[in-house]
């Protein structure tokens, strides 16, 4: 799957939970898109982040792009940081686009409260729905590298395979997004979701 033409808009959710680098993740894709020569537009969207709240994102790029925000339905690619994410944006998602999901389930205040029930086999019910999904545990590939924080760039590393975005640009993007003593390891995490 490519998304790369310069006629045609673009259009990418990434969704999580405070701290799980969503900006981060936004960041680097708009630096990518826009070192390939398209006009990009982004725009963020904070629930209770501090509190394990959800995230949002918005990414856009292509030859002229007027709007940040990606309409219900339009979305080619969504990125999840968490499954039940994934479900709440499922919706952005167009009918022959692409979810990308982290195995990775952050309990939300009620259902610690025990006031809901998280649900169950979400990859498996999404894909049941005719979803082309690529799920990983991307938490997990990131703690092999170092630090479980890097989930959001080994999902990116992903992304990047349905992109046609040279290797080059992306990791020049990380180079230049995150801190410098954390280069080589978020690096590392990249190519290890470029494996995936």
């Amino acid at each position: 799957m490519s998304f790369m033409t310069k006629d045609t808009t673009v259009n990418i959710l990434i969704a999580g939970v405070g701290g799980q680098g969503t900006v981060l993740a936004s960041k680097i894709l708009g630096h990518v898109a826009m070192a390939a020569g398209f006009d990009v537009k982004q725009s963020e969207i904070h629930g209770m982040s501090q509190r394990g709240g959800s995230v949002v994102t918005h990414v856009r790029y292509g030859k002229k792009i007027y709007s940040p925000l990606v309409a219900a339905g339009n979305a080619d690619v969504i990125m999840a940081f968490e499954e039940l994410e994934a479900l709440r944006y499922l919706p952005y998602l167009k009918k022959e686009g692409l979810l990308i999901v982290n195995q990775q389930q952050m309990l939300p205040m009620p259902v610690i409260a025990g006031n809901a029930e998280y649900p169950k086999n979400v990859v498996e019910e999404v894909t049941a729905m005719g979803v082309k999904v690529k799920a990983a545990s991307a938490s997990a590939l990131a703690m092999e590298q170092g630090d479980a924080r890097a989930a959001n760039v080994v999902l990116l590393g992903i992304l990047a395979r349905h992109l046609d975005f040279p290797m080059e640009l992306w990791q020049d993007a990380i180079r230049h997004t995150v801190k410098e003593k954390l280069i080589d390891m978020n690096l590392r995490a990249f190519e290890v979701g470029c494996n995936q």
